[in-house]
């Protein structure tokens, strides 16, 4: 009755309409809060999933270019080390492989296919002829119809044109050990030397030589170092070349073929500040003492890659 006379009953009701109008926008608030939260939520999820997609997109195309660059990439067919009884079963299969006058093709490759000869075998092989260009220096054995097309590197290259004719110009001695011969490993602290008949060893000499390493430990400047371990190859290689000088120009075995396998600057420097005149040079990798890195550079040396066009 009181609130009525001072006309607080009226206020109270629009407090309470206030109050109810104030939960009803702060429901209607958190509600609006949550479904955008919602919203937010879900469009972070799709462009999550976009992402994913976009990337599997990518992964997928980058996958499909390798497989089209596999496709249209040149690759030879098989490769093989020949050696041995295995190099011998090969050499006789392409021995025996005959054709019709002038219709296989021997032919030494320097460093690319020569003009004379690269219309014949793009008439052959097409495009892959490009593999042997890739394959050079090498020797390619094709035929005329493309029923067998490889290439061979040889121990020994040969010195011979390109010759068509009903079958294949091979040597055995390009490949395997025939004869007497000399191998001689040379390294800037070993030396061995081995006469051959045929694969057979008959005699050998080797020795070592005090050369320091490639790098100084102490002791010495660095430019010092080097000079003595220069000065000290220099005497290793002169005992080098007293060892083979019978192979010399003019020497008691001259005439019998040698073969100089090793460190490739070392070979180089032997050959060009002597008078060895040898059958063939080669790198080879082959360390340890003298008589079993021979061994090892022996049959390093007498392998052949194949390759199958």
């Amino acid at each position: 009755m009181l609130d009525e006379l001072l006309g607080r009953a009226s206020l109270k009701q629009r407090i309470d309409e206030l109050e109810a109008e104030t939960e009803r926008l702060r429901k209607r608030y958190e509600a609006e809060a949550e479904r955008r939260a919602e919203a937010a939520t879900a469009r972070q999820e799709v462009e999550e999933r976009n992402n994913r997609l976009e990337d599997r997109i990518a992964q997928l195309e980058g996958e499909l270019e390798q497989f089209q660059d596999d496709e249209t990439a040149l690759e030879v067919r098989r490769r093989e080390q020949l050696r041995g009884a295995r190099l011998e079963d090969i050499l006789d299969r392409l021995a025996s492989f005959q054709t019709g006058p002038e219709g296989a093709l021997t032919a030494v490759i320097d460093d690319e296919v020569p003009d004379t000869v690269r219309d014949d075998l793009a008439d052959v092989l097409g495009e892959r002829v490009a593999l042997i260009d890739e394959t050079a220096p090498c020797l390619c054995c094709i035929d005329d119809a493309g029923l067998l097309a490889v290439t061979l590197e040889p121990p020994i290259t040969p010195d011979v044109d390109a010759t068509w004719s009903d079958r294949f110009e091979l040597e055995r001695e390009w490949f395997l050990p025939t004869g007497r011969h000399a191998v001689a490993l040379v390294r800037t602290d070993l030396f061995a030397c081995g006469v051959y008949e045929g694969d057979e060893r008959v005699d050998y000499r080797g020795f070592e030589s005090d050369v320091k390493g490639s790098h100084s430990k102490g002791g010495f400047s660095q430019a010092r170092f080097e000079r003595i371990r220069d000065d000290q190859i220099d005497t290793h290689l002169e005992r080098c070349r007293e060892a083979l000088a019978a192979y010399e120009a003019g020497g008691e075995h001259a005439e019998t073929p040698l073969v100089l396998v090793g460190q490739r600057g070392i070979v180089d420097t032997l050959v060009d500040e002597s008078d060895l005149e040898p059958t063939a040079t080669a790198a080879v990798d082959a360390t340890g003492d003298p008589e079993p890195a021979l061994a090892d550079a022996v049959h390093s040396f007498w392998t052949t890659e194949l390759q199958v066009l």
